[in-house]
């Protein structure tokens, strides 16, 4: 399958590092013009010099905003007003008790993770309908299904992804627009340095041989029994947001090694 997005331009939230990086870097390849997003300067415009280094021929450029706010949100929008593909992958996590949660931090995590997408979504969805052709996905989690205990804050931040996702593709329901939820399990990214550091430090084993022994102590369930790189997620992102995914809509797509345990 050739998949070939010249001509169409997608803007991805949170997309300096880790899963929303290589979203942006693969949608570049896959020849959109990418929008990469962060919140300073310094950092998009190290992306886009990391994207132009991997891909000379691609088209990049980015916007710094901190989406976590509706006044970046419309930052973004009054700086890149059109869009014909749209990756809501921005989103913070970590593990907190929920006995030691203020009011501040959930409402927090449910500024960034939840309404930066809705926010955008409701920004760019409109000139899709218009021109009737449109992809918007959201980057849900595993933990979206699977709540953690330590981190239940984050959880229902996911399935609200879930939910708004899915509610979105019946309300654009014959526009030509698609509206699907992606969702990884573990996966390796640049986040996981901070949380996994101390454990390397102190042993002495590689990033692989922790995270692995992370996902079989805390993720048994997994199929893969490991962690999934965030180029394994972004090829899921990528296809969804293809000509030849017009009829998956709707949908929540799970790469998440097979962690959560259903059939359907």
């Amino acid at each position: 399958m050739h998949i070939d997005l010249t001509h169409k331009t997608a803007l991805v939230s949170g997309s300096t590092s880790g899963i929303g990086f290589a979203i942006a870097a693969g949608l570049a390849d896959a020849g959109a013009a990418v929008i990469v997003n962060g919140r300073t300067q310094a950092a998009v415009d190290a992306a886009i010099a990391a994207i132009k280094a991997r891909f000379p021929a691609a088209i990049v450029r980015g916007v710094a905003a901190d989406l976590g706010t509706a006044e970046g949100c419309s930052a973004l929008f009054a700086a890149e007003p059109r869009a014909d593909i749209l990756v809501n992958n921005l989103g913070i996590y970590g593990v907190k008790d929920f006995f030691e949660l203020g009011d501040d931090e959930w409402t927090r995590f449910y500024e960034v993770n939840v309404l930066s997408g809705v926010r955008l979504s409701r920004a760019y969805a409109p000139a899709m309908v218009e021109q009737g052709w449109g992809r918007i996905v959201f980057i849900s989690s595993e933990s979206g299904l699977n709540i953690p205990p330590d981190m239940m804050h984050y959880g229902f931040t996911k399935t609200a992804n879930l939910s708004v996702s899915r509610g979105l593709a019946k309300r654009l329901a014959g526009s030509g627009v698609t509206v699907n939820a992606v969702l990884p399990g573990p996966t390796l990214s640049d986040g996981l340095t901070g949380m996994f550091g101390k454990t390397i430090a102190d042993t002495g084993q590689t990033m692989e041989q922790v995270t692995t022994a992370f996902v079989k102590a805390k993720r048994p369930s997994s199929i893969i029994g490991r962690m999934a790189t965030v180029d394994e997620v972004a090829n899921m992102v990528v296809y969804v947001c293809s000509m030849q995914a017009s009829a998956t809509t709707g949908a929540a797509l799970r790469v998440d090694g097979g962690t959560v345990d259903t059939i359907a």
